[in-house]
């Protein structure tokens, strides 16, 4: 990783961080939050996993459109630090500790790699 991205990646981080710490206290079965990214692509390989509890809790946060309200929150937090997603409902996406549990036997690095 050169400079410039590990510059990128700490804001990211950094601006993710406050996303996540928001999105704990407003949407309901929201765990955490993670990103992956290649550089050689930067922003359009940019791909944000919002991880709740259960498919259950994915479905509530789509019934009640939450999923906006969390895209928004994503979508500000990258603005403040000049990164302009091109394609949000396919960057930000929502999985779930259940399917991750069923499908990778809760190995988050095998299933996000």
């Amino acid at each position: 990783m050169t400079k410039t991205e590990k510059k990128i990646d700490n804001n990211l981080c950094k601006v993710l961080t406050v996303v996540c710490e928001e999105a704990k206290d407003e949407i309901q079965g929201f765990q955490w939050l993670t990103h992956t990214v290649n550089y050689a692509n930067f922003p359009t390989s940019l791909k944000i996993t919002c991880v709740f509890d259960s498919n259950a809790d994915i479905a509530k946060l789509m019934a009640s459109k939450q999923d906006q309200r969390l895209q928004g929150l994503v979508t500000q937090a990258l603005n403040a630090v000049d990164v302009k997603l091109k394609n949000i409902s396919k960057q930000v996406q929502f999985d779930s500790e259940e399917n991750c549990t069923r499908d990778n036997a809760g190995n988050w690095a095998k299933r996000l790699g």
